[in-house]
């Protein structure tokens, strides 16, 4: 039995090509947000999170205060001296500033001021307003023998 209203097969054809194309569209614009997605997060990551060095650093602890206009920070500062001279004065020396995001570093630090100390540090690549800042971020201190 023949149908009573006869299709148009060019707009048929036409309808499906169409439809594959958009699905195919589709697909590939996902992907690509996906990868946006991913390169995006791996920057942030490597760039905030990744730690780029750790180690010690040893010296006077000079300055340590709490400071910012939105974000209060610990901020501190020691003197690295690699020659002393026989008064126990420091000729040539270096400064090391540093950051803290733990309020427990924070309040040994201050306990400390003015006193030989050895810090475990962390470096990352960039800031962040909340954590400090400097790159360096102190994770631990002890009193230097």
């Amino acid at each position: 039995m023949a149908d009573k209203y006869p299709s148009n097969s060019k707009t048929d054809q036409g309808k499906t090509t169409m439809s594959v194309v958009k699905k195919k569209a589709r697909k590939y614009f996902f992907i690509t947000l996906a990868f946006i997605i991913l390169i995006i997060g791996g920057y942030i990551y490597w760039s905030f999170f990744f730690t780029f060095s750790d180690g010690y650093r040893a010296g006077l602890l000079q300055k340590f205060s709490r400071k910012g206009n939105i974000f209060k920070t610990y901020e501190g500062e020691m003197i690295l001296s690699s020659v002393q001279s026989n008064k126990n004065v420091a000729l040539a020396s270096e400064k090391f500033v540093f950051s803290v995001a733990d309020h427990d570093v924070a309040l040994q630090l201050e306990k400390l001021q003015g006193k030989n100390v050895v810090v475990h540090y962390t470096e990352k690549n960039q800031t962040l307003p909340w954590r400090g800042e400097t790159v360096f971020i102190v994770s631990s201190v002890k009193l230097s023998d």
